[in-house]
């Protein structure tokens, strides 16, 4: 019991002896049924006190119960933070924990203030993910959720390709989802993860946010994806629970006349509704957006349409490469294999040691910031929502090893990077990608690279610093190609034909990281330099 518990209880119990020594003492001056009434008086100080004491005890047992349930997620966290984090429910929920649970532990905890919580919580919480953080993680689910096909019922037991340890995410999880997506108009996940929450609560599971607030997102999300039947049996469902609702009466009658008039315009009779049934991943089909390719770019993801023939495998070669007899690869050549014959693409075997990859990270991990763009009309650098990770930007000087990368790099694909861009350290994360892009700047966008003066990118170098469990694929949606990440490895492609036009086969994407951590790093190399090292071709297209 705390010292503010045990001081309140000896001042009440004191005051109560005190008041009943003083009518004691003066007993018969008042009339029995004052007296009476001091009795009772004296019990409502004692009843009063008994609420105190409960309500501290069970602010106490929150707080105990909110320690011990902490206790065991950070013990299982910080046994192995990366594997942790590999869940992208587990990302999610740490973000959600962070921005949300938290702040209802310190208003808890405030209700008697306590200095040293409190302090901590101040020092801690400028690194405290905010609420566009939790809301980054949930896009990240949904993301997901559309690029690998997942239910919402697989994603909240947890069920991900690879994982062997499952992350449930509760009945008001999937509800913040939904709201989530709600309050983005994005009614299609609402749908999906509204109903998911309904299925679970429906299912005895427990639950802090109400029924009647789940239909009401559901029933409203179920008429913006243009199904009324449903609407209307969801909300009519609403009624029955909540019957003064402030919304579903005035809902209802709006979805039911709607529902005539279009029945009425097809010369159709006015029916019941059907009797619910489940919503599923394919109940309603997912709105067009900006990207053309999205449907290829996906299933390539999936591993589906890759147009690896049996033919095209056949023109595939593995060979050692010493850079046209460079002095550093010819006693120790790169394994170079064919990906890709048209346009070439190969990989090369231990492109970087692993001591390589740990210094490169360790120097990266201070300076990670939200990965940028390049703006196409202005040529500054931006952030995008089609690419969603954290880069870093290494120079040659800052370390040996990054000096060695560079050479190695030059070495091996016998242009100069002197004129390259820095190294540039890419970090994706709990659904991490990077959308179908060109590497190289097309005619639209002449002042793309113009404040680099060193013209277009020739070529990408690309190293995989890591493995990862399921998804992060390189795919080229135009060939249907799909490479996987393999940590150690580097793949290398041309963005430009010989002539400088500019490939337009070599538009790729980064798939979303569906398990695990993906690292890379790249160096984009530029014409200026290259002109005896890689010189024109007689055709546009050599």
């Amino acid at each position: 019991m705390s010292v503010q518990v045990i001081c309140v209880i000896y001042i009440l119990t004191l005051a109560a002896i005190t008041l009943r020594y003083k009518y004691c003492v003066k007993l018969f001056r008042f009339p029995s049924g004052q007296m009476t009434d001091l009795i009772y008086t004296e019990k409502e100080l004692v009843q009063s006190l008994k609420e105190y004491i409960q309500a501290e005890e069970s602010k106490l047992a929150a707080v105990k119960s909110w320690a011990n349930k902490l206790d065991v997620l950070t013990r299982a966290s910080t046994s192995d933070p990366e594997v942790y984090l590999a869940h992208p429910v587990n990302a999610y929920k740490l973000m959600k924990r962070l921005n949300t649970e938290w702040s209802e532990l310190e208003s808890l905890v405030l209700q008697d203030p306590s200095d040293g919580f409190i302090s901590n919580m101040t020092v801690h919480r400028q690194y405290f993910p905010d609420e566009e953080d939790e809301k980054g993680a949930a896009k990240a689910l949904m993301r997901l959720q559309d690029t690998y096909k997942l239910d919402s019922e697989s994603f909240s037991k947890g069920k991900l390709p690879g994982m062997h340890h499952n992350a449930i995410l509760t009945v008001d999880d999937c509800y913040d989802m939904g709201k989530t997506a709600y309050n983005e108009a994005d009614y299609y996940h609402a749908v999906l993860w509204m109903q998911q929450a309904l299925r679970q609560m429906d299912a005895g599971e427990e639950h802090v946010v109400s029924k009647a607030d789940v239909l009401d997102y559901l029933s409203y999300s179920v008429y913006q994806m243009g199904d009324l039947p449903r609407a209307i049996e969801l909300t009519r469902r609403l009624v029955a629970i909540d019957s003064s609702h402030q919304r579903a009466g005035g809902n209802l009658r709006y979805f039911e006349k709607l529902l005539s008039k279009q029945l009425k315009e097809l010369n159709q009779e006015v029916q019941e509704p059907a009797t619910e049934e489940p919503i599923q991943l394919g109940t309603y089909k997912r709105p067009k957006d900006y990207l053309p390719e999205r449907e290829i770019y996906e299933g390539l993801c999936r591993g589906e349409g890759v147009k690896m023939t049996s033919e095209r495998r056949s023109r595939l070669y593995c060979r050692y490469h010493d850079g046209n007899r460079n002095p550093r690869l010819l006693l120790q050549p790169m394994k170079e294999e064919d990906e890709w014959d048209s346009p070439h693409i190969v990989r090369y075997l231990n492109a970087l040691s692993d001591s390589e990859i740990e210094k490169i990270k360790e120097l990266a991990k201070p300076r990670l910031a939200r990965a940028t763009v390049r703006d196409p009309k202005t040529g500054v650098l931006t952030t995008a929502n089609y690419r969603v990770s954290k880069s870093a930007w290494l120079e040659g000087e800052e370390d040996p090893v990054i000096e060695r990368v560079n050479q190695r790099i030059e070495d091996i694909t016998g242009l100069t990077t002197q004129t390259a861009e820095l190294l540039q350290i890419a970090n994706y994360g709990v659904g991490g990608q990077y959308e179908p892009h060109f590497d190289f700047s097309r005619k639209d966008e002449p002042d793309a690279f113009k404040t680099l003066g060193t013209g277009n990118r020739v070529a990408t170098f690309l190293n995989y610093m890591s493995d990862v469990e399921a998804g992060g694929a390189t795919v080229f949606p135009d060939f249907g190609a799909a490479i996987y990440p393999k940590k150690g490895t580097a793949v290398f492609w041309y963005n430009l034909f010989r002539s400088g036009e500019g490939d337009y086969r070599t538009r790729h994407a980064a798939c979303p990281v569906l398990v695990g951590c993906k690292w890379v790093s790249n160096k984009w190399i530029h014409e200026r330099g290259q002109e005896f090292r890689r010189p024109c071709g007689l055709t546009e297209v050599d």
